[in-house]
């Protein structure tokens, strides 16, 4: 049996949607906290597990006769480490066979610009290495799914301001890489391995200003702001410092080509080529044109 954690989430959602193509309903489940919001699947013949990240006797209850366990990583930056070291150890005391945890792609994970981010997706790696379990890292690039976040929403009139200088990105959706992953759980020969799953292209948010340029028959500019200037600006407009903060630790990851990892593993594991940056920002933005 399967078991997706973070099955309310996009990722986990989207990731339990392809598994429900491959193999029956009866053959998955999904950690959630909040019965109410899992409802949908329950209704898909999904059997709903009650489980939190910070609760290990849920989670070992919750793991119970699953053979393989997605472990989607936690969006508590403060708690993450331990919420998912947590998750693994529950793993292994309740005889889960293979364990996939969805890490990060990126050049050096020990020393980076968002080292609030890689810090607990590389200790968490560890941990899972040295728990004697099989396991599959999903090394996952940016999804293009964030650019919406980065661009704002008046991209379209006002343009593109953020501080990433020149950095290349090999976004990929966030689809495509929940099909990598259904693909895994339901297939074989996936135990201990690494994937570094993103795009087979690296993009610039100078590219992505021509492709919105060239989509929308005008032109949009990407302004690369100086770090400062753009802390200042989205803290004058009210931004919480929390996401200031993230957002220009991310600007400069990018800017540093910290990302630029292109690739065509993921082509590989979900059987075509993934979605181009072009077709994203197309059904994203003109979808109604």
């Amino acid at each position: 049996m399967i078991l997706v954690t973070g099955s309310t989430g996009h990722l986990g959602k989207a990731v339990i949607d392809y598994l429900l193509k491959k193999v029956p309903a009866n053959t998955i489940a999904a950690l959630a906290r909040d019965e109410n919001k899992a409802a949908d699947l329950k209704a898909k013949g999904v059997e709903v597990r009650m489980g939190t990240y910070n609760d290990y006797a849920s989670l070992v209850s919750a793991f119970k006769g699953i053979d393989k366990l997605l472990l989607v990583s936690s969006n508590d930056m403060e708690n993450r480490t331990r919420q998912q070291i947590n998750t693994v150890n529950a793993a292994k005391e309740a005889g889960v066979q293979h364990i996939l945890y969805t890490s990060v792609s990126i050049k050096d994970i020990k020393h980076s610009a968002i080292a609030v981010v890689t810090e607990s997706h590389d200790k968490t790696a560890e941990h899972i290495k040295a728990s004697g379990l099989a396991y599959t890292l999903l090394n996952n690039n940016l999804y293009a799914d964030v650019l919406p976040m980065f661009l704002g929403d008046k991209v379209l009139e006002t343009g593109i301001f953020f501080p990433a200088g020149n950095g290349k990105v090999p976004f990929a959706t966030r689809d495509n890489m929940a099909a990598a992953a259904a693909n895994i759980l339901t297939s074989e020969g996936h135990e201990n391995k690494e994937y570094a799953v993103s795009s087979d292209i690296s993009y610039s948010f100078f590219d992505i200003a021509d492709t919105l340029s060239e989509l929308s028959g005008k032109q949009i500019n990407y302004i690369d702001a100086p770090k400062d200037v753009y802390v200042e600006t989205l803290t004058k407009a009210g931004v919480p410092e929390g996401y200031v903060s993230f957002f220009a630790g991310f600007a400069e990851a990018i800017k540093q080509n910290e990302f630029d990892l292109p690739n065509d593993t993921l082509e590989t594991l979900i059987g075509k080529k993934p979605t181009s940056l072009k077709e994203y920002l197309q059904s994203t933005y003109f979808s109604n044109n």
